[in-house]
């Protein structure tokens, strides 16, 4: 039996975040100043993928989605076995309701980060977000997880994911036809224009948009499905063997992945199938190499920056949208110091400090015990 809470999943989770608040921006003036050929590669990674393809920072967010799946089977039955305790007849509504409400709060928050306090008027506001999607994404996994055994929750992986296939592919586009998979033709965009209310984010379509959200219950219901896969070594495994076996199930699944990239496009903005597949086996292996180097060899120390951010994930990604100016407070500290350097410098030394600054907070707020849970 794992312990209640893995150091692993929160650096991994913290890995995963620190690219979205001061990481890309360290990594792209790094590359820019030094010129260094790693540095320039990584920073190329650092872009989302116009269209069909995947880069690094395409596998952010459903990386993010496949760790919020993972806690799950752990959460939910600590929260059960305490309802028990307390003679609760019927617990999985308790946990049902907690779900519904942070589904809503999560919606909410993203609405406040689309700039809802700027009152530009309902045709103005963005009301899907990568926020929303993970609170519905959670929920639809949540819901599968709480009340269907594991077969069923195979069951329906497998028939949202080509259940999603067939409606893409086949569905008859109004002007535009069968599969045309262009950005305004595709009939996620359709659906987004015809259902989705407020300012869609790119005018035709909207990469977090109501369709598309569907198939990321996918990358939810993978993370539970590796929690429970770790819990219950079902194979009765060493550690090596499950190690390998995850392994080779992240392998397994890219692999399936770029078979059905074939016929059906790796597209983040659709968020494929073979999209989901392929992330999906990326965050195993991203969570295997975690899970041995953290929590197998003891490597806590190392990664303990990445557990001040994992542990305040949602507060850090409030505070980097709109809500604190990290850049302002860096310009007023290092511009003096750094008034003769060149651009390039400049902008790194900046980027250095605004991470440097975020950093600080998430170190304040974990020495004293300070969380942000919805």
């Amino acid at each position: 039996m794992l312990k209640k809470r893995l150091d692993s999943l929160d650096a991994l989770r913290g890995f995963d975040m620190f690219w979205i608040i001061g990481g890309e921006a360290f990594i792209h003036t790094w590359a820019s100043y030094s010129n260094w050929p790693p540095a320039v590669w990584m920073s190329s990674q650092l872009h989302h993928s116009d269209w069909n393809g995947l880069t690094f920072y395409d596998c952010i967010f459903p990386l993010f989605i496949f760790m919020a799946g993972f806690s799950m089977p752990l959460s939910f039955e600590s929260q059960i076995l305490k309802l028990r305790e307390l003679a609760d007849p019927n617990p999985q509504s308790k946990i049902l309701g907690h779900l519904l409400k942070r589904t809503v709060i999560l919606i909410i928050l993203g609405v406040v980060v689309n700039g809802f306090f700027k009152f530009q008027g309902y045709e103005n506001t963005r009301i899907a977000s990568v926020l929303a999607r993970i609170a519905l994404a959670c929920l639809g996994a949540g819901i599968l997880v709480l009340y269907t055994s594991v077969r069923i929750q195979i069951v329906a992986f497998t028939g949202i994911l080509l259940g999603y296939f067939f409606v893409v592919r086949f569905y008859p586009v109004p002007e535009f036809g069968v599969y045309n998979f262009t950005k305004e033709g595709n009939v996620t965009a359709y659906f987004d224009r015809l259902f989705l209310p407020g300012k869609l984010h790119r005018k035709v379509y909207d990469p977090e948009g109501i369709l598309s959200t569907i198939p990321a219950i996918c990358n939810a219901l993978m993370g539970a499905f590796t929690a429970r896969f770790l819990l219950k070594n079902p194979l009765n495994l060493t550690t090596n063997r499950l190690l390998g076996a995850l392994v080779l199930i992240g392998l397994g699944l890219v692999a399936l992945a770029e078979l059905w990239g074939l016929f059906f496009p790796i597209n983040k903005i659709v968020w494929t199938s073979s999209f989901v597949l392929i992330t999906g086996g990326i965050s195993v292996l991203l969570f295997t190499f975690f899970y041995w180097f953290v929590d197998i060899l003891g490597f806590k120390s190392v990664v303990k920056p990445f557990i001040w951010i994992g542990t305040n994930s949602i507060t850090i990604y409030l505070a980097v949208h709109n809500i604190i100016n990290f850049e302002s407070t860096a310009h007023y500290f290092l511009d003096g110091i750094l008034q003769n350097a060149t651009v390039d410098a400049q902008n790194f030394g900046i980027a250095t400090g605004v991470l440097f600054l975020q950093l600080a907070g998430l170190y304040f707020l974990y020495r004293n015990k300070l969380f942000l849970k919805i």
